[in-house]
C-alpha cells in the first residue's frame, strides 16, 4: 500500500563535507573522474597514518570564536546543514523554526574532545585546573546536532543517534519517520564524523590488524580487491534536507529523490563479524517497503570497508538477495574516500544521486584483481558505466554489535 502524498517524503537539498570534495557537484564530479581523497596525516601516538580529511571552509557559517567553542563534528555538521538550506532553496525566516528537526547519526562522539584534554594536563603533571570549561557541551552525544540549532536557531527537536557505522543511513531514516508521524515539517537528517582526530581509533584498528597500508595513500582503500588490507578511517559529514512531497511541491521545491524504501535490524550474534543472512534480510526488507522486487533495483551502493571477512560477507548477501539480475550494478563509494564512520551512509548515498540526471554509475577504483569471494554480477570497477535508467538506488550501511541498514531512493517523478 503506497504513502498518501502528505506521508511521502523527499530530499530537496544535499550539504556535505567529504575528504574528494566539500559540495555535491564536486564529490560527485570527481567520484566520476577517479579522484581520491586519502592523504597521510601525523597522528598523536602513531605517527603518520593513512586517511581521509575533508577541506572547508571552517568560518563560512561561523565566527572564530564560535568555532574554537565547539567541536569538529559540530563545525562539519553546522557547514553541511547550512549547505543544505541553500540547497533546498530554503528560507528558515519562512518557517516555523519550532517545526524543523535536527537528527544526525554518529558512530561515536567525545573521544577526541577527552583525548584532547588529556594531552593538555598530561603536560602539566595532570593537574585538572587545565582541563577545559568547554569539555561538558563538546562531548555530550547531543552535540553534533545541537551545535547545529544554535547556529540556525532552530527550536524543533535534535539527537544524535549512535548507530556505528549504520548511522548515516539511521539518521535518514530518523528524519523520515519524524515527518510521518507529524512531529516536523522540515528535517535536518544524515550522519557526521570526526574521527580522524582520535589516536585511539587507529590504535584500535591496528590492535586488529584491520588498519590499511599502502605506499600510494590514492590507492589504499581496495573494497573488494584480494590484496586489500583493512580500514582507511575518514572524517566528513552529509545532511540532507528531508520533506513531506506535499510541501516540496506547494513551495516548486527542487527535488532530489524520494526515500521510498528503508529498513534496519540487527546481527544478534558477534560484536564485530556481520552476519551475510541478517545483511540479506535488511535490504529485502527495505526494497520490499519500496514496493518493488530486487530486480527492479538499479544501483546498489555497498557498504564494503575493505576488510576481509566484511567485504566477503557482503558480497554473499548481495548475490543472496539480486542473484543474477542483469540490470542491477553494483559500487562502492569507500574505495575513494575510505570510511567516514558516521557520516558514512549518507556520502555514499549522496554520491549516487547524480546517477539519476546523467545515467552514469560511479565505478568502485583501486580494484585490480578482485578476489573471487567477493564476485557480484556488474560490480562496477575502475571506469563509470553509463546505464539505460537509474529509478531506484538501494543504499547499505553496516556498523558494529551487527547493526545493519538499507535505504532506497527513487526518481521522483510524480
Amino acid at each position: 500500500m503506497g504513502y498518501s502524498e502528505q506521508q511521502r517524503v523527499v530530499i530537496t537539498g544535499v550539504g556535505l563535507c567529504a575528504p574528494n570534495g566539500s559540495s555535491l557537484p564536486a564529490f560527485r564530479e570527481n567520484l566520476l573522474r577517479g579522484v581520491s581523497g586519502i592523504t597521510r596525516i601525523e597522528t598523536r601516538f602513531m605517527g603518520q597514518v593513512l586517511a581521509g580529511v575533508c577541506h572547508y571552509d571552517e568560518i563560512k557559517y561561523q565566527s572564530k570564536k564560535e568555532r574554537r567553542r565547539g567541536t569538529r563534528a559540530g563545525s562539519i555538521c553546522i557547514y553541511c546543514a547550512n549547505e543544505a538550506l541553500h540547497s533546498a532553496a530554503l528560507d528558515l525566516d519562512r518557517l516555523d523554526r519550532a517545526r524543523v528537526g535536527t537528527f544526525v547519526g554518529i558512530t561515536e562522539h567525545g573521544t577526541v574532545e577527552t583525548e584532547n584534554e588529556i594531552d593538555v594536563i598530561r603536560q602539566y603533571d595532570y593537574d585538572t585546573k587545565y582541563w577545559s570549561h568547554h569539555h561538558n557541551p563538546r562531548t555530550v552525544a547531543n552535540n553534533p546536532a545541537g551545535e547545529v540549532t544554535v547556529n540556525l536557531g532552530l527550536r524543533g527537536p535534535h539527537y544524535t543517534i549512535g548507530a556505528a557505522c549504520a548511522a548515516g543511513n539511521a539518521g535518514l531514516i530518523q528524519g523520515v519517520q519524524m515527518l510521518r508521524l507529524g512531529e516536523v515539517d522540515v528535517a535536518l537528517a544524515g550522519g557526521v564524523s570526526e574521527a580522524i582526530h582520535s589516536f585511539g581509533i587507529f590504535a584500535s584498528f591496528a590492535a586488529e590488524n584491520a588498519l590499511a597500508t599502502h605506499d600510494d595513500p590514492a590507492r589504499a582503500c581496495r573494497p573488494f580487491d584480494a590484496a586489500r588490507n583493512g580500514i582507511v578511517v575518514s572524517e566528513g559529514g552529509c545532511l540532507f534536507v528531508l520533506e513531506r512531497l506535499s510541501d516540496a511541491r506547494k513551495r516548486r521545491a527542487p527535488i532530489v529523490a524520494e526515500v521510498v524504501g528503508y529498513a534496519m535490524n540487527s546481527d544478534a550474534n558477534d560484536p564485530v563479524l556481520p552476519n551475510p543472512e541478517r545483511v540479506a534480510e535488511c535490504m529485502t526488507l527495505a526494497i520490499a517497503r519500496a514496493e518493488i522486487e530486487p530486480k527492479d533495483m538499479d544501483i546498489v551502493s555497498t557498504h564494503a570497508t575493505a576488510t576481509e571477512t566484511g567485504d566477503i560477507q557482503e558480497a554473499t548477501a548481495l548475490r543472496q538477495v539480486f542473484g543474477d539480475f542483469d540490470g542491477v550494478y553494483v559500487n562502492n563509494t569507500k574505495s575513494f574516500i575510505g570510511h567516514a564512520m558516521g557520516a558514512a551512509g549518507a556520502l555514499e548515498l549522496a554520491g549516487n544521486l547524480g546517477s539519476f540526471d546523467d545515467g552514469l554509475v560511479h565505478p568502485t577504483i583501486n580494484v585490480t584483481s578482485l578476489d573471487p569471494r567477493c564476485a557480484v554480477r556488474n560490480l562496477v570497477i575502475q571506469e563509470p558505466k553509463r546505464v539505460e535508467k537509474v529509478e531506484y538506488i538501494l543504499n547499505n550501511s553496516f556498523g558494529m554489535l551487527g547493526i545493519n541498514s538499507a535505504v532506497v531512493v527513487k526518481r521522483c517523478t510524480n
